[in-house]
């Protein structure tokens, strides 16, 4: 099972635009495989618009592939969504990875674009199906209950034959959702035994749909930190965390140095996660740069243990 690392951004600790590069900088000359952008239109805290994040690494890498974590098709009109991951894919040369899915329950981005939560579900359904057609080159008219369509096609499709569609949530729907058009599933905040009943679930869903999902396309979201409890970074993600899920914060974050880091990774190996989306817990942009490195100097080189253990 191969073991891949990226790392994500949730809001933005940077002061401007030269603390993002220098960070990308970081993480493409260290080898960090991937890189996140969490997707929330409406907030008061600094986040970045996911999309637009895609188009720059685009542009200002050459190696580093990446995706968002995850996009919102419940927000977003699908066929607009399918081509401007077409694009991104074509231009960097096939690099994008994109995650979809239903939109956060408790974001405020609904009634901030005066969209209702009402059939959510559904609604990203039927986009998942129209952007997984328009990917595969389709000419279609489309009439379902949210979305009509006449000769939707777009051009040039993504350079990947197989474009990925990660998808994430675990609850039933999520799970259905999963098997019945995803090509990978990562989980959000899922600790490793709730990502480990997820996956057995979808594998099952799976067999009823007659599809099936590599092994090592299931993935884990996960905060850490070099240093302490006290640390306030954490105090404040912890804080966050627990209003945002209801569960205990120690149970997901990790806080510490490279063993407590490589233990948690190492559970949800055993769970049957492969692909990880760490988080830093940082301040400013000293300070994310100063974890990042950390983990690319001390924790990267532990990495291929995992794999050998699998």
């Amino acid at each position: 099972m191969s073991i891949g690392v990226g790392f994500g951004l949730m809001e933005s600790p940077f002061a401007d635009a030269r603390g993002f590069w220098r960070w990308i900088d970081l993480c493409e000359q260290g080898g960090i495989d991937s890189v996140w952008q969490t997707d929330r239109i409406v907030s008061s805290i600094r986040m970045l618009e996911s999309m637009s994040v895609m188009a720059a690494l685009a542009g200002a890498t050459k190696r580093l592939k990446f995706g968002m974590n995850v996009a919102s098709v419940g927000l977003r009109e699908p066929v607009l969504l399918a081509k401007q991951c077409a694009t991104i894919d074509f231009l960097s040369e096939g690099r994008l990875l994109p995650a979809f899915g239903i939109g956060n329950v408790r974001a405020a981005d609904w009634d901030g674009v005066g969209l209702s939560q009402e059939g959510r579900g559904k609604r990203t359904n039927e986009g998942l199906e129209i952007i997984a057609r328009l990917w595969k080159g389709e000419t279609f008219d489309y009439a379902g209950e949210f979305y009509t369509l006449k000769g939707a096609v777009i051009s040039p499709l993504p350079v990947q034959k197989k474009l990925p569609l990660w998808l994430g949530g675990s609850s039933v729907p999520a799970i259905r959702r999963t098997a019945r058009y995803g090509t990978g599933w990562v989980a959000g905040p899922e600790t490793p035994d709730l990502a480990g009943e997820t996956i057995t679930a979808i594998k099952a869903a799976l067999v009823e749909e007659n599809r099936s999902i590599d092994h090592d396309h299931y993935g884990a979201n996960m905060a850490f930190r070099f240093g302490s409890w006290d640390d306030a970074p954490v105090q404040r993600t912890a804080e966050a965390h627990e209003k945002r899920t209801g569960r205990d914060p120690r149970k997901s974050l990790v806080v510490g140095g490279s063993e407590e880091i490589m233990q948690r990774l190492g559970e949800y190996v055993a769970a049957g996660v492969s692909k990880f989306v760490l988080r830093p817990m940082s301040t400013d942009d000293e300070d994310m740069l100063a974890q990042t490195r950390r983990f690319i100097e001390e924790t990267q080189p532990l990495i291929g243990g995992l794999e050998e253990a699998t």
